[in-house]
């Protein structure tokens, strides 16, 4: 067996340790792998063997020799084998050259959760490493080289950032929901006439409250699909076929647009059940929405009609419900509302741009 030959046996079958064979290091600082330093040999005999990131800076070039488990931390980069550590790094150097100096210097570093900003995967991307930098020293003691042992951590770390912004999320809408209860409370009692009636409406209106949290879980509090929210809050108050009917096309709607609608409508479907079309027979309540053009802008227009009740009159005074319409309901849509008490039957209108929905993909044809 010829020398080089008994050289190869060291460097294993791994990709990497192919790569390493194949590569004329005559052409590199290092020169032939027949005049590398016993070492040298070593650790990349060891590093090739193990099956943990790892990758070796050997020389004042850096010159980079990793192993297969490195692999996946360099992504679709150019073969790094036998290149400068600050080519294969050039977007990162900055951040690295300083540790790297260190541990050439002697002194070892170890760090969790670095970020570093990589090119790898044919764009910039935030990425996340825990690593130590170790000296490594050649035949005669003195440092020649470091050892990168590394493992990367982004799913880690983004996964601790979604949760803190999780938790933060769900604290703001905790608080957000206390105070909707309170407001609810607080116009509920104030405005009854009776303990036995405020229990009643107190409760009806914490269950529309309920429904449209549900229909906001679902989707993950993101945004909610108008329909259901609608749907949800109209639910409870259909007692026959053919009495209310709800259409348009699909929107969505933010989380604090769902919850303000979502009482807006139990407030008009309770409001119909005691003085309006739902009240008597025959009567009807429409809910329809549309996309339309606006004064140039596109905008969704909601109209609730009711038909075949008792005649209306305006209300002696406002309540709850028209508060909650005229007021929160156009902030929350940063758009008009109307109440209009016809003597055939209450409307209701609602108008806001498009570009007040969190959705903009909803721009479809009517």
């Amino acid at each position: 067996m010829t020398m080089t030959d008994a050289l190869h046996l060291f460097l294993g079958h791994s990709a990497c340790g192919q790569a390493v064979r194949r590569l004329d290091w005559a052409r590199t600082p290092l020169g032939p792998i027949d005049g590398w330093s016993h070492s040298l040999r070593t650790v990349v005999g060891a590093i090739l063997d193990s099956a943990f990131p790892q990758c070796l800076l050997w020389g004042p070039q850096h010159i980079t020799i990793h192993n297969d488990a490195f692999l996946p931390i360099l992504g679709n980069k150019p073969p790094a084998i036998g290149q400068p550590f600050e080519v294969v790094w050039a977007e990162a150097w900055h951040m690295i050259e300083p540790l790297v100096e260190r541990a050439y210097g002697g002194e070892p570093t170890f760090i969790e959760d670095y970020p570093l900003v990589i090119h790898r995967g044919g764009r910039l991307e935030q990425a996340y490493f825990t690593f130590c930098y170790s000296p490594i020293r050649d035949d005669d003691g003195r440092i020649a080289g470091m050892l990168d042992t590394v493992i990367e951590t982004t799913s880690k770390v983004q996964a601790q950032q979604q949760a803190r912004l999780i938790n933060a999320e769900l604290a703001h809408r905790i608080q957000n929901t206390l105070a909707i209860v309170n407001s609810i409370f607080d116009q509920t009692f104030r405005a009854a006439t009776s303990l036995d009636e405020a229990r009643v409406t107190f409760a009806r209106r914490l269950k529309a409250l309920g429904q449209a949290h549900i229909v906001l879980t679902q989707s993950s509090w993101i945004s909610a699909p108008m329909a259901a929210i609608i749907e949800g809050a109209l639910l409870p108050h259909s007692t026959a076929p053919g009495e209310i009917c709800a259409q348009g096309p699909p929107v969505n709607l933010s989380a604090r647009q769902a919850l303000s609608l979502s009482m807006a409508i139990h407030e008009l479907a309770t409001n119909s059940m005691k003085y309006g079309a739902l009240s008597m027979a025959g009567g009807e309540v429409t809910v329809r929405w549309r996309l339309e053009p606006i004064n140039g802008d596109q905008c969704l227009r909601l109209r609730w009609t009711e038909s075949g009740g008792p005649r209306v009159a305006p209300p002696e005074r406002r309540g709850f419900g028209s508060r909650l319409i005229e007021q929160v309901l156009a902030d929350d849509f940063g758009g008009k509302v109307s109440l209009c008490y016809a003597p055939e039957g209450l409307r209701f209108e609602l108008a806001t741009k498009l570009s007040n929905l969190p959705d903009q993909g909803a721009r479809i044809g009517v």
